[in-house]
């Protein structure tokens, strides 16, 4: 008996260093999208009132649990008994991003000098506030659930060769920290300027530190902004030029970062076209 139990934890052992092994790799592959995660996400939970950046963004770390606890069975069970289905659903997450990003950059354009009217700011009650608050939470978590998609994917592809049982504790690692890690930082980038403003309470009044926090975080906020726009139409046309070989030969020879960002935003342009021609039909 004693002998089977040592047997026993010499496997546990060895599985844990197999899964210790394989989640460095997995994590060292899907470094650049857990990037552009960052700075999608430190965007999307940007923007909310200081009272509310925190539950904002417990909410929509929650919606990231609940994505990842999703998409990891349906990972593997695609991966095991449907592997061609992956493709499909992974461009479809990339027709969103890419829509989602150009839209910024059109509304930016566009629509940058139509201008609320006070009365209506005025208007604006607990429960309207409250309602547009769970509407930006809800597209946070949308995007979270494309890019979790890509990220768990691109993990699985790395340790596709291992056993399931390793392949299950990579990609669960990188699941993690592709929440808990991502939005850790985001917290401590959104709460940038009440720390300042506590240095700066903290040293009487005077602390050039704490004013470098304070007006670091709108430039922070607005360049990240630009990031996050440009990281989803990498993550795009990232998965396009990846997955398929047409795509993939029209921009050959383009530096990647390049051509990921072209066929990203060429995809967007036609998407946001194509949405808008339907509106216009509906009406």
């Amino acid at each position: 008996m004693a002998a089977g139990l040592l047997a026993l934890l010499d496997d546990i052992s060895v599985l844990m260093d197999d899964v210790a092994t394989m989640s460095k790799v997995a994590t060292q592959k899907t470094a650049g999208i857990l990037g552009d995660d960052l700075a999608v996400n430190a965007e999307k939970a940007s923007g909310f009132a200081s009272s509310r950046e925190l539950p904002v963004l417990w909410a929509i770390t929650k919606g990231s649990f609940i994505n990842k606890a999703i998409i990891l069975p349906l990972a593997f069970l695609l991966s095991a008994f449907v592997p061609w289905l992956i493709v499909p659903i992974l461009m479809i997450g990339g027709i969103y991003l890419a829509y989602e990003g150009m839209e910024k950059i059109y509304e930016y354009f566009f629509h940058k000098k139509e201008h609320i009217p006070l009365t209506s700011l005025e208007q604006k009650n607990k429960e309207t506030v409250l309602a547009e608050e769970k509407g930006k939470i809800r597209s946070a978590i949308i995007t979270d659930f494309i890019l979790s998609i890509e990220i768990i994917i691109l993990a699985l592809s790395t340790v596709k060769t291992e056993p399931m049982a390793v392949q299950i504790g990579a990609v669960t690692f990188v699941a993690l920290i592709a929440t808990v890690g991502v939005y850790g930082i985001v917290a401590l980038i959104v709460r940038m300027d009440d720390f300042g403003y506590k240095l700066i309470a903290m040293k009487g009044g005077e602390s050039k530190l704490g004013l470098f926090f304070v007006l670091a975080l709108p430039k922070v906020i607005k360049s990240l902004t630009v990031i996050g726009t440009i990281a989803m139409f990498l993550v795009a046309g990232g998965i396009f030029i990846h997955n398929s070989e047409f795509v993939h030969h029209l921009v050959d020879g383009i530096p990647f970062i390049f051509g990921d960002l072209l066929v990203g935003a060429l995809i967007g342009a036609v998407s946001v076209g194509v949405m808008m021609l339907v509106e216009k039909v509906k009406e």
